[in-house]
This record gives structure tokens, sequence and C-alpha cells, in this order.
């Protein structure tokens, strides 16, 4: 349960940043794209909570 809720967290925060983020040349992929950034956040908060 608690590495789902990290995997939530982290793509909820990715789509934030992607979704937000300033880049809209296409250059930063992870502040130009949401899908890209959503992907990542959920793999950084699995990790996260796995070291736990």
């Amino acid at each position: 349960m608690k590495m789902v809720l990290g995997a939530l967290a982290g793509g909820i925060i990715g789509f934030g940043i992607g979704y937000l983020g300033k880049c809209t040349s296409g250059m930063c992929p992870l502040t130009s794209n949401p899908i890209i950034s959503t992907m990542i956040g959920v793999v950084i908060g699995l990790l996260l909570m796995m070291r736990r």
C-alpha cells in the first residue's frame, strides 16, 4: 500500500511539473511533456518508498 501511495504522489507531482513547466521549445523533456514527467515521478516515488 505504501508503494502505491508513493507512486501516486510521485505521479501527481510529476504531472504538475510537466503541465506547469515553462519549457515550450521541447528541449527539456521533464518540463515540456506531462506524460514523461509523470512517468519519471512515478519511478522516483516508487524508489523512495522502496527505500523505507
